[in-house]
């Protein structure tokens, strides 16, 4: 009987530490860290990266001048700022800029009116595109569909509105998926342009996974990649580049 019970409460403190750590590593997300992994030219090293407060930590991504219009990027569920660094550097040599806000425990559900602030601190007639992949591309179009007349545009990666939400504004908006997703499928992406602005585009990025939207390692669930990730950003940037350029 002894050995039951002592056999009973080595398993259960190996479960309770087992749920301790996992826990740990929810509410004790890394560093936001600035220049990880996210220079992708010598003319993306050139642009300035700052980590700022506005309504919370936000990293901002641009270059000098006055910004032909501000992207608004909500990261995807339990992943860092930085991994869309990348994106930021590459936009900003082109004029535009972009702010990346740092989450609740990395949830952008937990911070669905993030971009309220960063808002505020712009220009009035600064054109602003609320931008954000999976999850976070989930609660960007829950944000446009409820301030259409504070945005300009809204692009989605690997994502689409939740059910219930439809986004009816004057302007397009540009939803990416990727052709082996494993977590976004492209059924799922492309049902979703019907809660979209009429003349919304969808683009596939070929040969890319849900992962290659940002610089932060596979996923578990993903699919696999038949193209390598520079080629998959390369896709991606030439899609985004040609959206945002007719916007502003």
């Amino acid at each position: 009987m002894r050995t039951v019970r002592r056999v009973l409460v080595a398993v259960l403190l190996v479960a309770l530490g087992y749920g301790v750590a996992i826990a740990q590593g929810i509410v004790v997300r890394p560093a936001l860290v600035v220049g990880q992994d996210a220079v992708s030219s010598d003319a993306t090293r050139d642009v300035t990266v700052t980590v700022e407060d506005i309504g919370g930590r936000v990293l901002h991504v641009h270059a000098s001048g006055t910004p032909r219009l501000t992207v608004v990027f909500c990261p995807g569920g339990y992943v860092r700022p930085q991994a869309y660094e990348w994106l930021g550097r590459a936009l900003a040599v082109n004029g535009f800029e972009t702010f990346i806000p740092e989450m609740p425990l990395d949830l952008a559900v937990l911070g669905k009116d993030r971009a309220d602030a960063v808002i505020a601190t712009l220009p009035a007639d600064r054109k602003v595109v609320l931008a954000g992949h999976s999850l976070g591309g989930v609660m960007a179009a829950d944000y446009a569909s409820r301030h259409a007349d504070r945005v300009g545009g809204l692009l989605l990666m690997a994502a689409y509105p939740a059910d219930g939400v439809r986004v009816s504004a004057s302007w397009p908006a540009l939803s990416l998926a990727a052709e082996h997703d494993g977590l976004a499928s492209f059924a799922e992406v492309d049902a979703g342009m019907s809660a979209l602005p009429e003349g919304s585009v969808l683009y596939t990025v070929s040969g890319a996974v849900h992962s290659f939207f940002g610089r932060y390692g596979p996923q578990a669930g993903d699919g696999v990649p038949t193209v390598s990730r520079s080629d998959a950003e390369a896709q991606i940037l030439d899609a985004v580049r040609t959206y945002l350029s007719k916007l502003g």
